[in-house]
């Protein structure tokens, strides 16, 4: 019986196993994505999902935390799997089956630790270059998923920094659904979660009251991550 085993297994099709990761990223300011030059037979300086290959003793998750160390020198960030895209013809040099995670980290804190053997750069959503292979469709529905995870679960505090204006984080909610949110709205269903310790600062120089400065209140965080909060007013999401 092992040995038809082993006969089954022989005489399979083999195929490679790659990871590509979806980074996001925000200024302060808009949404943007970490792409990488990519090299392969006459496609020169061709942009790209930072991606790699699954090494034999690597569970999946260690590739994509791997990967992403690799590339940002970072090792606690948001990491999600998000689909295996597996069409015969995705990749026209061989045989490869990609598993596509999401990250999302703040552009201005961690910038500085970006490797420059990648030659990596920030784009913005708005004017993203073509990629390659199947890369376009992995950010769509990569987007598409943070959008819906934004909407209900408290997601988009892993884009800002460690403290931050409720003017900030509306921006970012902008950012990422591409719509303009009422204040006084979002302002409400914001602090109607208690995931937000207000500090005793103000930011300067962006109007004569200045803003006062929250942070996350991390246990409440933890707990309430799962939970559906419903961040957004209706028709936005």
């Amino acid at each position: 019986m092992l040995i038809d085993m082993l006969h089954q297994y022989q005489t399979q099709t083999k195929c490679l196993v790659a990871l590509d990761s979806i980074i996001f990223g925000f200024d302060g300011h808009e949404l943007k994505l970490l792409l990488v030059k990519r090299g392969i037979e006459d496609e020169h300086h061709t942009w790209s999902l930072m991606g790699g290959w699954v090494q034999p003793e690597e569970s999946l998750e260690q590739a994509s935390n791997r990967i992403l160390f690799e590339l940002t020198s970072l090792t606690d960030i948001y990491l999600e799997q998000l689909h295996t895209f597996g069409n015969p013809m995705r990749d026209p040099v061989e045989r490869t089956v990609s598993v596509a995670y999401f990250a999302l980290i703040n552009v201005e804190d961690y910038d500085h630790k970006i490797s420059k053997n990648f030659e990596a750069q920030w784009f913005s959503m708005q004017e993203l270059p073509q990629l390659l292979f199947d890369h376009s469709a992995m950010v769509e529905m990569a987007i598409e998923h943070l959008r819906y995870k934004a909407s209900q679960h408290p997601i988009g505090f892993e884009l800002l920094p460690e403290k931050f204006t409720i003017p900030q984080l509306q921006k970012l909610y902008e950012a990422i659904f591409g719509a303009e949110l009422d204040k006084r709205n979002f302002s409400r269903k914001l602090l109607s979660t208690h995931l937000l310790v207000k500090l005793d600062e103000k930011q300067k120089g962006f109007s004569k009251k200045g803003a006062f400065y929250y942070r996350i209140n991390e246990e409440k965080y933890k707990k309430q991550f799962n939970t559906f909060l419903n961040f957004l007013p209706n028709g936005i999401a």
